[in-house]
């Protein structure tokens, strides 16, 4: 079997050496792809380090966190707009991006605002996007409609109702990340999951977070993904040679990566 973990910050400093023994690591466990996600500007240097010392097993997204909006998001995202531009590089989707008011409820309108530029820049790039929504799905919802198109996408860190994926999936057919919160004893997303469909869902783990049970409140890292492929097997009443193989052609489909 094999996995992919479309959403890991294995760049991030808790990590020693770059995040190079967690990469190892991973794909010990047959995790292997993993894709990092951009949130700000000064994690640049650190994926693109880690990418090319795995040119086969690690890509990236490019985009700034609604929550890392910097006092001129608009020279910022015109950094990223570069970024994305750059032969070479092995960016598959723009992201980390949508809208947060958990965090932030203040800046709401410049949420949305760079939220659109970003979905744009997706679109003209004919490149996937991946959401955060985290208290915004209202405003979510309302920034892609508004978008002279649909773009493709997946709902990073899903952890909604079974009202939430149809609203979603009205707007349009996009996938869903699961992580480790469908592990966790009172998480009611495990009731979700047959509304999503597995021809929806893609893997991750988000880490270093939300670490799956029963490493739940320590560092996470990509090699606990079959864990989560586990849980959601088991929820689903199907083998989880069938969710690795669902899974791994969606982030395929998705995210155009070619996983060896």
């Amino acid at each position: 079997m094999t996995f992919v973990d479309t959403h890991t910050h294995l760049n991030d400093s808790v990590y020693e050496n770059g995040g190079e023994e967690m990469v190892r690591k991973a794909l010990a466990a047959g995790v292997v792809m993993m894709i990092l996600p951009g949130t700000s500007l000064s994690e640049l240097t650190s994926m693109k380090a880690l990418a090319a010392r795995f040119p086969d097993n690690v890509r990236m997204f490019a985009g700034l966190h609604p929550t890392e909006l910097t006092d001129n998001p608009h020279a910022a995202l015109e950094i990223i707009r570069q970024e994305l531009d750059t032969p070479g590089l092995p960016y598959v989707g723009v992201g980390e991006i949508g809208i947060d008011l958990h965090e932030d409820k203040a800046h709401r309108d410049i949420q949305m605002e760079c939220f659109d530029i970003q979905c744009r820049m997706a679109l003209e790039r004919n490149l996937p996007i991946n959401i955060h929504c985290r208290d915004g799905l209202d405003e979510t919802l309302e920034v892609l409609q508004g978008l002279p198109d649909m773009p493709r996408g997946a709902f990073h860190c899903f952890g909604g109702t079974a009202a939430d994926v149809e609203r979603i999936r009205k707007t349009g057919d996009f996938y869903f990340g699961i992580n480790g919160i469908v592990t966790f004893k009172n998480s009611g997303l495990r009731e979700t999951l047959p509304s999503i469909g597995l021809d929806r869902i893609i893997l991750e783990t988000d880490s270093p977070y939300l670490a799956p049970v029963p490493y739940r409140g320590k560092l996470n890292d990509s090699s606990y993904i079959p864990l989560i492929a586990a849980t959601i097997a088991s929820t689903l009443g199907i083998g989880i040679e069938r969710v690795a193989e669902a899974t791994t052609d969606s982030a395929k489909l998705l995210y155009g990566v070619n996983p060896c």
